[in-house]
């Protein structure tokens, strides 16, 4: 091949290079003007703001069950993958705020040469013609030299906030003005406030936390135990630059570590300085809702063993090395309870003491004979404001069989929130505090446990005094209530005793036989043998007892006022049925109060004698003790005795892009008031000596007026301008 050949060989290939670097060259700068355009930003705000409200409206780091029951199994599994349920530490909405700051980072560069640029000019170059062309403008002749005209000219404009640049040519002066160019300072405080925040957001989120455990091996903890015993690659330094977690600290204990909630289990953070709380202080409304708390602590400074006092209240933390001390809320502390055991069967009441939080090894009787359950103490209440307007407070749910008593402890509000509009009548609420209660969880050796609710003292309700034993098979459930009556004391004894006494059938056939005595006719000896076994016919059902056929199933054992309808059903003509239902409740009900008063005997106590009272108190004992049987527990646990122990839930905070956020607030606001209230006007003014006179004592002046935007009293100030530039002295 001859030399020339590869020198065109050569040259092409060079060629080829120079392009290949030119399309690369265009495809990055193709790409940075689509990051820096304001399309790109905005659409990044958009789904910004649309994940904002998805994080708004779907409650947050909440357990799964809770999102399972909200959308179902299917959803709840798709929306958990894309971490709707964390949508602020999602990783995705951390990329979209970190390509927010890149995007406005790159628009401020872009345009900050340029804002420069025309902040400093004053364009005095433009010709005069040009003047012609602007909406605002104005022309006259004043009887002035040009020399005396500018300085009236300029002396004007200084005097009202404008600076001005002379030009001088040579045949006239060009005076060119600027005023309000500060609204470009806007446009940058604006831009840059959104990089502020954003950096501010993403220096106090989760990813600085995140970063460090890739980069230093660290994981979540997901077990259980002492915070003391969990391993140091769950544990983050004290030195962290950034976090934000929970601190529980029960009255008269301190603790230095706090828990940073992840999705999938916990980190511990240790502080530089332990909490001590000294007192926990709540105070109530007349109603008994909480109007205030707030925490007296000492906190102790592990580097130099100095101690500093703090009160610590909602919106007013406390300060200490860095860190943020905020009062988030309130719980139990531990506090020592006493239960009163009430065996629903024949059994000797006992009592059991423990800890909230704790829990104890029970031996009860089921139906697979004795089964070792766990009694776990979970929450004690000391305040229970409930709505006593035409009922009791909004609690309780209506619930299946499986429970104890399936209405609503608010039947009235039940009932009204099925009906239209027309039907409600508009009742006051009166907010009560009803006492103390006790929240507890039985667990059998399978793990499975259901949650039960007690109240300490009888409540009032539809006119009677009654105590409520709520029970729920899963947290997120309402409770269903059992509603047992108070005796003449206020007390569960007289009830228990019923109850109890029906699983003896010596006692249920003496409660027969009192009853027949008094109900079989004097005249009519025959009918004593006949209404003597129907009566323990039906205590006997009524207790559970005798077999039971009900309709369409196997035999079986029932009980309550169940009982009595499926032997209607199965033995009682269809005909019959109404009055002999009548028949046998007349004497389940007589024979249920001689059975009562045979309890009271035994118990030392006056027998109780008819009247409204007993009445209301047999009508609301034979509902509840039928419901009983449905109890999923073969004894209630009441609440007796408490000595309360406070603790105070902190969260704290060490928050470097806090102080970012607020300047990127401030200048957010800055901006924006300059933006919309600073108008950028430019003045030009030129004099020239006005031809065809020779005087040299007129001067023509042509005036011109710019602005960002037109509005009326940018109309207004022009006009004024152009009076005192053009009228006042016109020749």
């Amino acid at each position: 091949m001859a030399p020339g050949s590869r020198q065109i060989i050569a040259g092409m290939a060079v060629s080829t290079s120079g392009v290949e670097v030119a399309v690369g060259s265009r495809r990055v700068r193709d790409a940075i003007e689509l990051l820096s355009s304001m399309r790109f930003s905005i659409s990044l705000l958009t789904v910004i703001c649309i994940a904002s409200v998805i994080g708004t409206v779907v409650k947050q780091n909440e357990p799964l069950n809770n999102y399972v029951n909200q959308f179902g199994p299917f959803w709840a599994d798709v929306f958990g993958r894309v971490n709707l349920y964390t949508v602020y530490s999602a990783p995705w909405f951390l990329l979209i705020l970190a390509f927010l700051v890149l995007s406005t980072s790159l628009c401020i560069a872009r345009n900050l040469p340029k804002i420069i640029a025309d902040w400093q000019q004053y364009k005095e170059g433009l010709r005069e013609q040009s003047l012609q062309a602007f909406a605002h403008k104005g022309q006259a002749v004043v009887a002035e030299a040009p020399a005396a005209a500018l300085q009236r000219v300029s002396d004007l404009l200084i005097a009202q906030g404008w600076r001005a640049k002379v030009q001088t040519r040579d045949h006239g002066v060009m005076l060119a003005a600027r005023k309000g160019r500060s609204n470009k300072i806007g446009y940058l405080a604006a831009h840059s406030s959104i990089v502020l925040i954003c950096v501010g957001g993403l220096l106090d989120g989760d990813l600085v936390v995140k970063a460090q455990m890739a980069l230093l091996g660290k994981s979540t903890f997901a077990g259980g135990g002492l915070i003391a015993e969990v391993p140091p690659e769950h544990r983050l330094s004290v030195n962290n630059p950034t976090f934000r977690g929970n601190l529980f600290v029960p009255e008269g204990a301190r603790a230095g570590v706090a828990v940073l909630n992840m999705p999938d289990g916990v980190v511990l953070q240790d502080l530089p300085f332990d909490v001590e709380l000294k007192k926990f202080v709540v105070e109530y409304y007349a109603t008994g809702m909480p109007k205030l708390f707030a925490s007296e602590i000492v906190i102790h400074d592990r580097k130099t063993g100095s101690k500093a006092e703090h009160r610590v209240e909602v919106n007013k933390p406390a300060f200490h090395d860095g860190v943020a001390i905020y009062q988030s809320s309130f719980d139990d502390g531990g506090s020592r309870v006493k239960l009163r055991g009430l065996p629903l069967g024949l059994g000797k009441p006992f009592e059991i003491e423990g800890n909230i939080g704790g829990k104890t090894e029970l031996v009860s009787n089921g139906p697979r004979g004795e089964e070792k359950v766990t009694l776990e103490f979970a929450t004690l209440r000391l305040i229970n404001v409930e709505n006593m307007g035409g009922g009791v407070g909004a609690r309780g749910a209506a619930g299946d069989s499986s429970g104890a008593d399936v209405r609503k402890v608010d039947l009235v509000n039940s009932i009204e929130s099925r009906l239209g509009a027309g039907h409600k009548a508009a009742k006051e609420k009166v907010l009560q505090n009803v006492g103390p209660s006790i929240t507890y969880r039985l667990r059998d050796a399978a793990g499975q446990a259901r949650e039960y609710q007690n109240y300490m003292a009888p409540v009032p309700l539809e006119g009677s005094s009654v105590f409520l034993i709520g029970v729920r098979d899963n947290p997120q459930d309402s409770f269903r209530y059992l509603r047992v009556p108070a005796d003449e004391n206020s007390q569960i004894d007289g009830w228990l005793r019923l109850r109890q006494a029906l699983d003896d059938p010596g006692l249920r056939d003496q409660a027969a036989h009192r009853y027949v005595a008094i109900a079989a006719p004097a005249d009519k000896p025959e009918l004593v043998e006949q209404l003597t076994a129907t009566t323990r016919r039906a205590l006997g059902l009524f207790a559970g007892a005798e077999k039971g056929k009900a309709p369409n199933t196997l035999t079986q054992t029932l009980s309550g006022l169940q009982a009595l309808a499926d032997f209607m059903e199965t033995s009682v003509p269809e005909g019959e049925r109404l009055r002999v239902s009548e028949v046998l409740l007349r004497i389940l009900n007589g024979s249920l109060f001689e059975l009562l008063n045979l309890t009271r005997e035994q118990a030392g106590l006056q027998p109780l004698k008819p009247g409204p009272e007993a009445e209301r108190f047999m009508t609301q004992a034979v509902t509840s003790l039928s419901d009983s049987y449905f109890y999923p527990a073969p004894l209630i646990f009441q609440l007796s005795d408490f000595t309360q122990v406070q603790a105070s839930v902190f969260q704290v905070a060490r928050a470097p892009g806090k102080t970012l956020v607020y300047l990127g607030c401030g200048a957010l606001i800055l901006g924006i008031f300059m933006m919309l209230y600073v108008r950028d006007r430019r003045l030009w003014v030129w004099l020239q000596a006005a031809p065809g006179t020779s005087d040299g004592v007129t001067t023509r002046i042509s005036t011109a007026l710019s602005s960002t935007r037109r509005t009326l009293d940018g109309d207004a100030e022009f006009d004024r301008l152009k009076s005192a530039l053009l009228k006042e002295h016109t020749a």
